[in-house]
């Protein structure tokens, strides 16, 4: 069975588990360390992606980029200020992963050996709760809307 969805993804599947179709577009390694940046650290360009402590080839980054963009996660558009540069954002299927991250930090923070210095911002999250959550994901939707 043939599944679309984002903006023209679409992927061969026996099952429409959920979870299985969610994994689908951000299941692998790198994925939503992307999306851990748009939202936490406010990476917008190629080049800071590349910069991130873990680490992640030009050639993975520019190909997880293509299939969440294309999974409708992110969004790419030209920067006005560089021709040559690009500007990621994050899409309102992106945002809507905010409470997904942040319940991956919680349970990472928690289960895992974090430093406090890493386990920082999953701290904050686990505090705020989903009020706080909600906030960000406001202010993220504000972000979206300014080009």
């Amino acid at each position: 069975m043939q599944i679309v969805f984002g903006e023209g993804m679409s992927v061969y599947q026996k099952s429409l588990c959920p979870i299985n179709l969610a994994l689908e577009v951000f299941g692998d390694r790198w994925s939503l360390l992307i999306v851990r940046d748009l939202m936490f650290a406010g990476k917008r360009h190629f080049r800071e992606f590349l910069q991130s402590q873990e680490g992640i080839s030009s050639n993975i980054l520019a190909e997880r980029l293509g299939k969440l963009v294309e999974g409708g996660i992110l969004s790419k558009t030209e920067d006005p200020s560089h021709k040559q540069k690009a500007i990621y954002r994050l899409t309102p299927m992106g945002i809507d992963l905010l409470p997904v991250l942040a319940q991956i930090g919680i349970w990472g923070r928690k289960n895992l050996p974090v430093t406090k210095e890493s386990g920082a911002t999953a701290g904050t999250l686990e505090t705020g709760g989903p009020k706080l959550w909600k906030r960000l994901m406001s202010d993220l939707r504000k972000d979206m809307s300014n080009p």
